[in-house]
């Protein structure tokens, strides 16, 4: 997997068209990873864009295209994968992620009071029975690593003592002021992959994920003050940050130069030990995506999400 990807979930902000086309741009400079997922909505534009860059002679071996499965076809995991490879108008997904472990799915542009009638909890034999789905891609060779995305240690830990095929990734927040060490190191130890969303603190991110305690990564002035020291971007920082201590981040933008110095970020001179032992000291715990359209109970807090006490909470 590339140590960087170009996220591709563009909200309600950029069309279809506008990330396809930054995907070719984004293949033009040089990235090879893009992560997808179908409920996005524009996976169909993405696939002719991704035509277009084999055409022009990127090999399809040398891509990492990810997508995921959306709650509302945990039970046809299948065909929701079939779908995903038609509309990206690919043989074979390299990652395909559960893209979160409940079952409880939205309409497009609720608040964060919006409630899925069925919603109910994580039911670890529920999950199983979507990851034997999982698994079975990977016997059928429509994908070649499955894994997961907004888990926990105590659903990991289920799945990793239950699963045939033990997941390859797991799709989480991380940033500087979100850095999960526990999660972080839960995944590392069983080899499993993080892979970063939000790494600059997802700005394009839907106005339902917005709170008054949300913090801007690219303003703490630790991140601003290295950021000048190198002569970069703060959000350049994030990035070197993020792939210097072990994460894939993913980040989103639909302008050239924007994913340009992103990668640029990548290659150029890293960051010291001492920098990044001071960025490690900035973490809030402000995590930014709280999945309150996910909850199950009437006045329920979005904390119960994320098993905080250690527990799966029910």
């Amino acid at each position: 997997m590339p140590v960087i990807g170009l996220g591709t979930f563009g909200s309600d902000n950029y069309t279809p068209a506008q990330i396809a086309e930054a995907i070719i741009g984004a293949a033009e400079v040089g990235y090879r990873h893009f992560d997808c997922a179908s409920v996005y909505g524009n996976e169909d534009a993405i696939g002719h864009s991704l035509q277009t860059i084999q055409d022009q002679g990127v090999p399809r071996e040398d891509l990492w295209i990810t997508s995921k499965v959306w709650n509302d076809r945990h039970d046809d995991v299948l065909g929701s994968c079939r779908k995903s490879l038609a509309d990206l108008q690919l043989d074979y997904l390299d990652l395909y992620l559960v893209h979160w472990p409940f079952p409880n799915s939205h309409g497009k542009g609720v608040d964060v009071h919006s409630r899925d009638p069925h919603a109910q909890p994580y039911i670890h034999a529920d999950f199983l029975r979507t990851w034997g789905q999982m698994e079975e891609l990977v016997r059928l060779g429509l994908v070649k690593h499955i894994g997961t995305s907004n888990m926990t240690v105590p659903k990991l830990s289920l799945l990793l003592r239950d699963a045939e095929i033990q997941p390859a990734a797991n799709e989480m927040e991380l940033r500087p002021h979100f850095q999960q060490p526990e999660l972080f190191d839960f995944v590392q130890a069983h080899g499993i992959v993080p892979i970063g969303y939000s790494p600059l603190g997802s700005p394009s991110r839907p106005a339902r994920d917005r709170t008054p305690s949300d913090t801007m990564d690219i303003e703490d002035p630790v991140i601003v003050e290295i950021a000048a020291r190198h002569g970069l971007h703060p959000a350049a920082i994030c990035i070197k940050w993020a792939v210097q201590r072990g994460q894939v981040p993913i980040p989103f933008s639909v302008k050239r130069s924007q994913y340009e110095a992103t990668l640029e970020a990548v290659v150029g001179s890293p960051l010291t030990d001492a920098e990044m032992s001071r960025i490690a000291g900035i973490d809030k715990n402000a995590r930014l995506i709280k999945g309150q359209v996910f909850l199950w109970k009437e006045n329920q807090a979005w904390e119960d999400l994320w098993d905080l006490n250690g527990e799966i909470t029910l």
